[in-house]
């Protein structure tokens, strides 16, 4: 068995730990005798069509105007992955720009790819601190938010999970992130999955049914995770 994982951005879209998933994805597959292989998507590359996961992480608002053409013109690829159920992970800055749009402090509009049903502002203050969210398919995750994007769900929009501590989307009305199929988006840096593995197993298990293998995964000890975990969710915003 072997999946592939397409990195979008590594070098303009990996803030505070972002790299640390796609670590927790080679190690837990590694584990169970998964083999993985990381594609590095920078602007101009092509999108293999066998990708079995897709990661994103955040980045500055310079570094999303850099990446905006490209990610416009790799966008009928990634929708089509998305709508066929590929497991995708996108954080901060791609969790933003997978969505409508994205409105700097300066008015400026970087266009997203409407993949998720969210808008998002830039606020006068940075939204910063622990987060602990309750989630329908996850139950408790742990993480860790710096962002001064306020972002908005649709109509069409599910929350990722609800806030028990922490701002979330925006620090008002109590969402974190969102979710589509099995595309998650969240504001969680940290990194978010070694301290919550079952979203890693989850992007790990689907990835397996789209190849029409055995999704039983092997269990593993997870410790000094769940350890992470708890120590995580102890801390005060």
């Amino acid at each position: 068995m072997k999946l592939k994982i397409l990195h979008l951005y590594p070098n303009e879209m990996n803030l505070y730990g972002d790299h640390g998933n796609i670590l927790t994805l080679i190690k837990r597959c590694e584990w169970r005798g998964i083999k993985t292989e990381v594609i590095e998507h920078e602007p101009g590359d092509l999108i293999p069509d066998d990708i079995d996961i897709i990661f994103g992480g955040g980045g500055q608002d310079s570094n999303q105007n850099k990446i905006e053409n490209d990610l416009r013109k790799i966008a009928p690829k990634l929708k089509e992955l998305v709508e066929n159920d590929t497991p995708t992970l996108v954080i901060c800055g791609l969790y933003q720009l997978f969505g409508d749009f994205f409105e700097t402090s300066e008015s400026e509009i970087i266009q997203g790819i409407h993949i998720l049903d969210i808008t998002t502002k830039a606020g006068s203050n940075r939204l910063i601190g622990n987060v602990v969210i309750n989630t329908p398919e996850f139950g408790e995750v742990v993480g860790y938010e710096n962002h001064s994007g306020l972002t908005r769900l649709g109509k069409n929009s599910v929350a990722f999970g609800t806030i028990v501590k922490g701002y979330g989307n925006n620090g008002e009305d109590m969402t974190e992130g969102a979710k589509y199929r099995n595309c998650i988006g969240t504001y969680l840096h940290g990194p978010v999955l070694p301290k919550n593995p079952r979203i890693a197993d989850f992007l790990i298990k689907k990835a397996l049914e789209k190849q029409g293998k055995n999704t039983k995964l092997e269990h593993l000890n997870d410790a000094i995770e769940t350890r992470a975990h708890k120590v995580a969710a102890s801390r005060p915003q």
